[in-house]
């Protein structure tokens, strides 16, 4: 390894994969900026195969990140810095790799935006303890959250479990926060870059591009600008109707880090007349959402069990799910023979995402028809995502499973039917995947009789729902009796 010019600051990239608005990448050419020597910024990535492997993550998505890291590559060398991509199977893997590299090049500093699942949490705590011990400044930000977790409290000083109550707390706490973003940092000048010589663990970066989907920072800020001016007005009316493009979806620029929770919130709010609630419907609705994305990431790391397959509500780990494999696989595959149910499911096989109304139609579905546990359909989510996000997967799973904080109350159980008839009543949607029903009156496709499914080639139900819901409200009851009795 050659180095021209010392290397005083390191950037370490994880799912903050931008630019703008990125608090560890700010600080360090700044910092770089300000030196009296000439010093230099590296920034650094690590492929983790194995370790997403671990985490059930899909080609899919892992293809996004991949794709998101070349297009940073390209953004960071225009800024004089360069991105080593390296390979380490597991985060175990890149801390050894990590401080080979800084005691090598001799770099003082580093920086990294925070990560708030369990094991990225003991990864970093485990870096920051070696750093320590060797006298390298580590640096560490806030960037998933407007509001870092463990800021808030109730009263007592306890975290929020619902989610009211965390919304108005963090809408107090957020009128006093940094909400403007922070902007690309200037270029550094050309001779305090670095140049390195090194071939060891290094990862091509060649792009695939989705089909479907962007990978890259710039389309990213172009569909936040064009959701809010064109749908985000009417965002509370039209949310919920799958057929529309009504949704922003940048779930998937958010899991990849590459449009920060700030500046989704400060484009919102400037265009909702500087308010982030109080303003229009649907620019008001749609920062809930991202509250709500908040809540979530705020409970991961006040109860750290969450990450470890672990229901928030303790006492429903004593559910008596079903092992049904086959009525298993005829969720996964979209054969319920439920319409909604099913288009659901063939939209996330299609294209790797689904609308949020029916993330919540199908979780019950599952979790409360077919009474079947609520991880291996979070698992499932998880792998076909491409917006897989560890806090918003498991807490959309626990809430509709009636386990989480502040979930739907296990008596709630969502009629598949009606919720077609409801938000996609001439069945538009449901043809759009299971164009099988196409041929039959708009009224007719949400549920299909007997006749009506043998001339489409459309399968039975294979539950009905009445007795799914006496099923699902015995096994919540049975367990509350079990409570009473071992009180």
């Amino acid at each position: 390894m050659r180095n021209d010019h010392p290397i005083r600051h390191l950037v370490w990239f994880r799912t903050d994969l931008r630019v703008h608005d990125n608090p560890a990448l700010h600080h360090a050419m700044r910092a770089a900026s300000n030196a009296d020597e000439s010093a230099s910024v590296l920034a650094l990535y690590f492929v983790t195969p194995r370790q997403w492997q671990q985490h059930g993550l899909g080609q899919r998505k892992i293809r996004l990140i991949q794709n998101a890291v070349h297009n940073l590559k390209q953004s960071l060398a225009r800024l004089g810095v360069e991105l080593l991509v390296l390979q380490a199977d597991t985060f175990s893997h890149s801390l050894q790799q990590l401080q080979q590299l800084v005691t090598e090049l001799d770099i003082r500093h580093v920086s990294f935006n925070n990560e708030y699942e369990v094991n990225e949490s003991n990864r970093d705590r485990h870096w920051e303890r070696w750093a320590r011990q060797h006298q390298i400044s580590v640096h560490r930000f806030h960037d998933q959250c407007l509001i870092p977790p463990g800021d808030l409290a109730t009263q007592s000083g306890s975290p929020f479990k619902v989610y009211s109550p965390f919304r108005k707390a963090w809408l107090a706490r957020a009128e006093g926060a940094q909400l403007t973003p922070l902007p690309c940092p200037d270029a550094l000048p050309t001779h305090t870059r670095p140049s390195l010589s090194l071939r060891h663990g290094l990862v091509d970066t060649d792009c695939s591009p989705d089909a479907l989907w962007f990978d890259d920072e710039a389309s990213a800020h172009d569909a936040l600008e064009d959701f809010l001016q064109q749908q985000g007005r009417l965002y509370h009316q039209q949310r919920d109707l799958p057929a529309l493009d009504a949704t922003s979806q940048l779930s998937v620029a958010l899991a990849l880090g590459l449009l920060s929770p700030r500046q989704c919130l400060f484009a919102a709010s400037q265009m909702n007349n500087g308010l982030l609630a109080g303003g229009q419907a649907g620019l008001d609705s749609w920062i809930n959402e991202l509250t709500w994305r908040e809540f979530y990431r705020h409970l991961l790391v006040a109860f750290p069990r969450l990450c470890q397959h672990k229901a928030f509500k303790a006492d429903t780990e004593q559910l008596p799910w079903r092992d049904a494999e086959a009525d298993f696989q005829a969720w996964c595959d979209g054969r319920t023979g439920y319409p909604l149910v099913d288009a659901a499911q063939k939209q996330l096989l299609a294209s790797g995402w689904m609308h949020n109304r029916l993330r919540m139609v199908s979780a019950m579905f599952l979790t409360k028809h077919l009474l079947i546990d609520w991880r291996r359909g979070e698992a499932f989510f998880n792998r076909h995502l491409v917006d897989a996000d560890f806090a918003s997967n498991n807490g959309g799973w626990q809430w509709s499973a009636s386990t989480g904080a502040d979930g739907v109350p296990y008596f709630r159980i969502f009629n598949p039917t009606t919720q077609s008839q409801r938000f996609d009543a001439s069945g538009q949607f449901l043809v759009r995947y299971l164009p099988e029903l196409a041929a039959l009156p708009a009224a007719r496709r949400h549920q299909p009789n007997t006749l009506e499914r043998q001339q489409c080639g459309y399968p039975a139900a294979i539950v009905d729902h009445a007795f799914a819901r006496q099923r699902a409200l015995q096994a919540f009851k049975s367990l509350k009796i079990m409570q009473t009795e071992m009180e």
